[in-house]
């Protein structure tokens, strides 16, 4: 009988585990949205600012591509530092995650269904 309550035991220590999880989630993915990164293309010339979540919050761009025989080129450098910008978000977000998982004793690149 005291086998089958030790076995209940372990089940709210892991439910126990999985709220503390879901809460430090939680609070990450609110972390995320104050956490800024910057991508870039032209060698600087222009800047895309984003949450870690992806978001774009700004955009600064050198008036100097601003030809209009090269409109392709500057629409081509504003979309190079969004994809910067969000693909650098991304690799935040992953980084912010593992630093949860690594703190329950999983591995880094562990998957959480939630």
């Amino acid at each position: 009988m005291l086998k089958g309550l030790g076995n209940l035991g372990d089940m709210a220590k892991m439910m126990k585990q999985a709220q503390e999880m879901q809460g430090k989630m939680a609070q990450m993915q609110e972390d995320l949205q104050h956490i800024s990164v910057t991508g870039e293309s032209g060698a600087g010339l222009v800047k895309a600012t984003a949450t870690a979540k992806g978001d774009l919050t700004g955009l600064d761009i050198d008036p100097s591509i601003f030809v209009p025989s090269e409109k392709e080129v500057a629409e081509d450098l504003i979309l190079a530092a969004i994809k910067d910008a969000q693909a650098k978000a991304a690799d935040r977000a992953k980084a912010e995650m593992g630093k949860i998982t690594e703190g329950l004793g999983l591995p880094a690149d562990f998957k959480l269904p939630f």
